[in-house]
């Protein structure tokens, strides 16, 4: 869970999804999980938000059932697709989701 500060805090951070959203053509469901993924798992580092918000971005097109690459998150977020590989899962997890199983 997160709080209503945490939005004025990451609002370029939420800026940027939307933006990456737009390019892979996401609904407004898959925003919606993905900043909730992302505001709930956002770390302090500057950093580390960008890998972060990708990992988000891919959860959310996934829960929302419209799985997109990783390689195409990672491109559409500005990070390399393992970024996306190696943190999905944890931040599926850490929101109280399960992964699907193919």
């Amino acid at each position: 869970m997160y709080r209503a500060s945490d939005e004025l805090d990451n609002a370029r951070w939420l800026e940027e999804l939307e933006q990456a959203a737009d390019r892979l053509g996401l609904s407004s469901t898959a925003r919606s999980r993905a900043r909730d993924v992302f505001l709930s798992t956002a770390p302090d580092q500057q950093r580390s938000k960008q890998t972060t918000l990708a990992a988000s971005v891919y959860v959310g097109a996934l829960v929302a059932g419209q799985q997109r690459s990783q390689s195409d998150v990672a491109e559409a977020v500005g990070v390399s697709r393992i970024a996306v590989q190696q943190h999905w899962k944890e931040q599926l997890e850490a929101a109280g989701l399960q992964p699907p199983e193919w």
